[in-house]
């Protein structure tokens, strides 16, 4: 498990429903025991014998940019550490795109897919926006 220095009591994340079918399945390689997202191959050893395993879904950003490419509107696409061991790009939404930092900590979205195929997250505990201008 990762540490983010801010693990000081329960978060929204560690309160949310616990019954709820979100997460992500990930790939997990039989022989080197590498963690990965979406791949045909492990990415350390090239063994197609990949194994399917359930994560729920919680990461933390370590990489957030604001894009408004192919859309005129600006979309947030960060990069999430999950404690599986793996790093996927993902697409944030809940809050405005330039409000999610590094070290946030996120969530999978209920009931929310995305045309694209990308993976849809939504941060644990939303920013504050009273004051941020």
């Amino acid at each position: 498990m990762f540490s983010t220095g801010t693990d000081g009591g329960r978060t929204a994340c560690e309160t949310a429903d616990p019954h709820t079918v979100e997460g992500l399945v990930y790939q997990l390689c039989r022989w080197c025991g590498t963690a990965s997202f979406r791949k045909l191959l492990c990415p350390v050893c090239a063994s197609s014998d990949l194994e399917p395993e359930r994560s729920d879904g919680h990461g933390v950003v370590v990489r957030s940019s604001v894009v408004n490419r192919y859309s005129r509107v600006m979309r947030n696409e960060s990069l999430v550490r999950f404690p599986e061991g793996f790093v996927y790009r993902c697409r944030i939404v809940g809050a405005a795109p330039h409000l999610v930092s590094v070290g946030d900590r996120v969530r999978p979205v209920g009931g929310a897919t995305s045309e694209a195929g990308e993976v849809v997250l939504e941060l644990c505990d939303p920013p504050l926006t009273a004051g941020w201008y």
